[in-house]
């Protein structure tokens, strides 16, 4: 294929990737890393969102998810689902979430997760949400939460089988 032909190819793959690939985002804070923040559409008049990642603590000290801001929410709050006497409950984790040391923490859906309260706007899919995650030790780490389909099962770049 000739140079110019290979570039001109390049990019028209660059174009037309899907979002999902370009958004797949890691974020570092000492030994924690944060892998592909997420969030679903959410309809018209919705008042919450849910926001999901993997936390990977490297270190041999646990940290622990205390909270944090988005910009489309008045507030976020870290909620546990669990099924008791076989009912699925939700609960808000006031002491946040533990991160162990040398694991990956899962905040997905029908597990733990970021719950953004009184949304200012419904989220488009395709968009990026801003954010901050603040963590007890590692302090505040910046986040973008890709948005994906309403619903959306797993993260952006993991296929859905």
């Amino acid at each position: 294929m000739k140079p110019d032909l290979m570039k001109r190819f390049a990019l028209l793959l660059a174009l037309t990737a899907p979002a999902s690939i370009a958004l797949a985002q890691e974020y570092r804070a000492g030994a924690l890393v944060i892998d592909r923040p997420w969030t679903r559409a959410t309809p018209a008049g919705a008042k919450v969102a849910a926001g999901y990642a993997v936390i990977r603590n490297t270190g041999n000290v646990p940290d622990r998810l205390t909270g944090g801001t988005v910009e489309v929410a008045d507030h976020i709050e870290i909620h546990e689902m669990a099924v008791e006497n076989d009912i699925m409950r939700m609960r808000p984790l006031p002491d946040g979430l533990e991160i162990r040391s040398d694991a990956a923490t899962e905040i997905k859906p029908g597990g733990y997760h970021i719950m953004m309260m009184d949304l200012k706007r419904p989220l488009k899919q395709g968009e990026v949400v801003k954010g901050i995650l603040t963590f007890e030790k590692a302090g505040t780490v910046p986040v973008e939460f890709a948005v994906q389909s309403i619903g959306a099962q797993v993260p952006p770049g993991q296929h859905e089988h």
